[in-house]
């Protein structure tokens, strides 16, 4: 019988930390403008998972939130300003960055909002127009 993996993170100064039970959905890159904006950089880490996934173990109180486009939650901590989480409550999914995660072993499968890219990546992933289609995108690729 496997056990069920369980992944502990925290924001910077570790007032809020989280756990997240299982396997992710999906991890890769996002480059789109909000995800570089957000993060400060020009590409951001995912790791997605169900929101029953997905639990706050401390400092819940502390998360503040930002709520830009309907699409996205955006979470952080109020004391270090450390980015904890994003629910997209469209897709039913949770992110939890890929950099929270320090026990998690990162295995990117694609890129998505490619066509807004400021950095292009050779890795033979595959670049996503927009979102997978089964994410309520178009499910077109692009080259690298």
């Amino acid at each position: 019988m496997s056990e069920i993996k369980t992944y502990h993170g925290a924001c910077f100064c570790g007032a809020v930390q989280l756990k997240v039970t299982g396997e992710p959905e999906a991890m890769g890159y996002c480059h789109c403008e909000d995800c570089r904006h957000w993060s400060a950089g020009p590409v951001n880490a995912f790791t997605l998972w169900k929101p029953e996934a997905v639990e706050v173990v401390q400092g819940a109180d502390t998360l503040g939130s930002y709520h830009r486009t309907p699409a996205s939650l955006r979470q952080w901590c109020r004391s270090c300003g450390g980015h904890v989480l994003t629910d997209h409550p469209g897709m039913g999914l949770v992110d939890v960055y890929a950099a929270i995660l320090p026990d998690l072993t990162f295995e990117p499968a694609l890129h998505v909002h490619y066509q807004e890219s400021v950095l292009r990546i050779v890795d033979g992933l595959p670049k996503m127009r927009d979102v997978p289609a089964e994410m309520g995108g178009t499910g077109e690729t692009l080259d690298e």
